[in-house]
């Protein structure tokens, strides 16, 4: 193979890292040192989040040097591949249970298998050291949220020396994509699998959903780059990096990214962002991609509540599960899920969720977050596991899901319910939690873990949520919980 070496590759600690060979913690073994939460008449809901706990600790697996491998990991519980798109999504749960295990190690196995261009594959096999696709495949690689996963981590446990390690291998697969995968004006284009989404009908007729681009510009590919630039200029500030010269480039992407999408990918009209193809026409076809718009921090303000509509509007996003991944007004769209031409799914949901907790719309948050936990749990109840995906109209799995998996649902019974249900935010690097305090049952989470230190944090019952929260805080060093409540506290 031909490769132009990136500089930032020579420096991926990674690729001369010794594979781990620590022995793997049990479930029986950590269940008393996980987070308990504390849910006073939710018995059922305690029950699915242990389950996911345990089943998450049966899939963790030993670094196999012979597939490349350098740190232990969760597998993705799919086929036998480490999924780059999965495994960001489930260390964001595994973060919970970092100090028992390190879930987020799991990604140091994508940066020991990076090119020497930069390159990373999306699929790397578990058992030899082989790749699932080429990496000129247009289906190669992504989505890149692996810098957005990172920084999850680093808010959690405060862990700068981590953001040192992975600054490189970011950088440098950040770089090959925009060098590898954008049109002559800078756009980002991917694939159905590319972008994870793997069966949405968001091409025009003739392209394989799946496997090509289609030619377009795909709306939430750029705002993956949009998101990986920010969290790499934010990590480099971080690290003493800000004068790298690859910075001064990302924030100009940034800028230019911005626009395009703001002024070429928005529909005045339908007050949404949409793909645009080849002939320059919008797709008008309604994702949920379009909400990582959010997380990219993007969208104006005159635009937001327009935007943001759409999650609540019953004709498209608002089913009886929130939040279907098609707009239940497109005619594709499948009332049993048929994987992403409807379904429900914890990933897309919880980055919907973080997108509007960067704007503040904390009924809109809580009222998902609910509606995601009695659907997951009611499945739990009557099929005995979590699985994949879920249908949007009824309390049953996706038509097309798999059971047992632990795997990226694991976000649904963990942490959608303590960041969003319970409400409870983590800001290690500043010691200091934020809790919306939404319920009135008695309620919280005993060992819930802040950088290296655990926290019991307990609300006791109220008679209505703008009854002043009474709260108990358990930590051995001194932390700041920042309380909101009721209506405007």
């Amino acid at each position: 193979m031909t490769y132009t070496i990136s500089p930032y590759v020579n420096r991926n600690i990674f690729l001369k890292t010794e594979p781990e060979n620590a022995p793997l913690p049990t479930y029986e073994d950590s269940k008393d040192r996980l987070p308990k939460p504390i849910w006073d008449g939710h018995a059922d809901a305690i029950e699915c989040h242990d389950y996911a706990w345990k089943i998450a600790f049966s899939n963790l697996r030993q670094a196999n040097p012979e597939a490349g491998f350098v740190s232990n990991f969760i597998d993705t519980a799919f086929n036998g591949f480490l999924f780059m798109w999965d495994s960001s999504f489930i260390v964001m749960f595994g973060k919970y249970g970092s100090q028992i295990f390190n879930f987020q190690k799991t990604l140091d196995n994508f940066y020991s298998r990076q090119h020497l261009d930069g390159f990373i594959c999306r699929e790397i096999c578990e058992s030899e050291n082989g790749e699932h696709f080429s990496r000129h495949d247009p289906s190669g690689t992504g989505p890149n949220i692996m810098p957005w996963s990172e920084w999850e981590s680093y808010l959690q446990t405060g862990d700068k020396e981590r953001l040192s390690r992975i600054f490189d291998p970011l950088m440098a697969y950040h770089l090959w994509l925009k060098e590898n995968h954008t049109w002559r004006d800078g756009t980002y284009w991917s694939t159905g699998w590319g972008c994870g989404m793997d069966n949405q009908p968001r091409l025009p007729q003739g392209y394989n959903v799946a496997s090509s681009h289609g030619h377009m510009v795909w709306m939430d590919a750029c705002a993956h780059q949009i998101i990986s630039a920010k969290m790499l200029i934010r990590t480099a500030e971080i690290i003493g990096r800000s004068d790298d010269p690859s910075v001064k480039e990302l924030k100009n992407e940034v800028e230019k990214l911005s626009d395009f999408i703001n002024n070429k990918l928005w529909s005045e009209d339908d007050a949404y962002y949409y793909d645009m193809y080849r002939d320059g026409q919008l797709s008008g076809v309604k994702t949920i991609g379009a909400y990582w718009a959010l997380l990219a921090d993007i969208v104006p303000a005159d635009r937001l509540d327009r935007f943001v509509a759409h999650l609540d509007n019953p004709a498209e996003f608002k089913r009886p599960h929130r939040i279907p991944s098609l707009s239940a007004d497109h005619p594709q769209y499948d009332p049993k899920g048929d994987y992403w031409n409807g379904s429900v799914w914890a990933p897309t949901n919880y980055m919907v969720l973080k997108g509007l907790d960067r704007y503040g719309y904390q009924k809109l948050i809580y009222d998902i977050a609910c509606s995601n936990i009695e659907h997951v749990v009611n499945v739990y109840k009557k099929s005995g596991t979590i699985w994949e995906n879920y249908a949007p109209e009824t309390a049953d799995r996706g038509s097309i899901a798999r059971d047992k998996f632990i795997g990226w649902s694991g976000l649904f019974p963990i942490s959608i319910m303590y960041e969003y249900v319970f409400g409870i935010r983590p800001y290690a690097q500043d010691n200091k939690i934020i809790w919306y305090v939404n319920r009135t049952e008695r309620h919280g989470i005993e060992r819930y873990p802040l950088g290296n230190n655990t926290v019991d944090l307990i609300c006791e019952k109220r008679a209505d949520i703008n009854e002043k929260p009474r709260i108990t805080v358990k930590s051995d060093v001194q932390i700041t919980v920042e309380v909101h409540w009721g209506d405007g506290n």
